[in-house]
């Protein structure tokens, strides 16, 4: 085997790639609340790793719109008003709802079938079954992404996938927590499903719009109740 003579740069770059997993990771569960300041110092003493390796990996998910820059403050955790994701919320719909149109003519069968096996997956899931949420993971373990993957407009999935995913899939985690907001959303997904089988671009596009707007319609009315306990213009928090 050959021998590394210089292999420090490497050792730096995963340092990086933990520190953005973990943090990724510590933002989408709730361990980092929306509007949570990123402390360097503390966050770098958390994992046992220099503020170099933590400024990149912060970097990353400034990127990723997942942290935001604030004058005098520094880095914190991204925390969208209401208006703010809503007006997502109706992006996705629009960008989703052609991407599924395009995937009902362009997606092979061998990826209809992994579709129809993640959803017999998530049918079997407790916390799905139980009500308690919908849970999915990002890339290939998530059941929307595969269709935009299968539209085959890398224009489309680059700016659904880099631009807006990590950032929806931040409040999408938690709302999925809704009551009865799984099995419905389950059911959803199997006439997007159905659609694309049927190789209907209408229906595919029809059936993805409404799945999505029944999702903003559970966020505008969550937004509702708590904007009547806590007042108005409040940030929204979805965290049950």
């Amino acid at each position: 085997m050959a021998n590394i003579e210089h292999p420090q740069p490497l050792v730096s770059t995963n340092l990086s790639s933990l520190a953005f997993e973990r943090l990724e990771q510590a933002i989408m569960t709730g361990e980092l609340k929306p509007g949570e300041r990123l402390s360097e110092t503390t966050l770098a003493k958390r994992y046992g790793i220099s503020r170099g390796p933590l400024r990149e990996a912060i970097g990353r998910l400034e990127g990723r719109n997942l942290v935001e820059r604030v004058a005098n403050q520094g880095a914190r955790v991204i925390s969208l008003k209401n208006d703010e994701l809503i007006d997502l919320l109706v992006i996705r719909e629009s960008l989703e709802g052609m991407a599924c149109r395009l995937a009902a003519t362009r997606i092979k069968p061998a990826e209809l079938k992994k579709l129809q096996r993640m959803l017999e997956q998530h049918a079997e899931d407790e916390a799905i079954i139980s009500g308690r949420g919908y849970f999915q993971g990002g890339g290939d373990l998530d059941f929307h992404y595969r269709i935009v993957r299968a539209s085959g407009n890398e224009r489309l999935v680059q700016m659904l996938d880099e631009e807006l995913y990590s950032l929806l899939r931040l409040y999408r985690q938690r709302l999925s927590t809704r009551p009865g907001r799984p099995a419905q959303a389950l059911e959803e997904h199997r006439r997007v499903l159905a659609a694309l089988e049927a190789r209907d671009p209408d229906a595919a596009e029809a059936a993805m719009r409404a799945h999505i707007q029944s999702s903003r319609a559970s966020l505008e009315r969550h937004m509702a109740a708590t904007a009547e306990a806590a007042g108005e213009g409040t940030a929204v928090e979805v965290v049950a």
